[in-house]
């Protein structure tokens, strides 16, 4: 049971911190905006969230860069990357 309440908390920050990223990237993002996002969006949740986000960013760059470029939502984008079950 502590898995999965465990889930549901990275879940929850995952897409939180994918929000923020998002809002900070803007729109139609090109890479370089969001690599800018990334770091500023794990920033600004603070110390202890934003160490757990940017273990998440360094793991999964590739994916979620692909998917704010795509216009994924943060909840499809941590769900992909297994962190949300869908």
């Amino acid at each position: 049971d502590g898995v999965v309440q465990g889930r549901g908390i990275k879940c929850r920050l995952c897409t939180k911190a994918l929000k923020k990223i998002q809002a900070l990237a803007g729109d139609d993002p090109d890479e370089a905006a969001v690599v800018k996002a990334l770091k500023k969006g794990c920033q600004a949740l603070g110390r202890a969230k934003g160490r757990l986000c940017q273990q998440l960013v360094n793991k999964y760059r590739d994916q979620i860069t692909e998917g704010l470029q795509n216009g994924d939502t943060p909840q499809d984008i941590c769900t992909a990357l297994g962190i949300c079950r869908s």
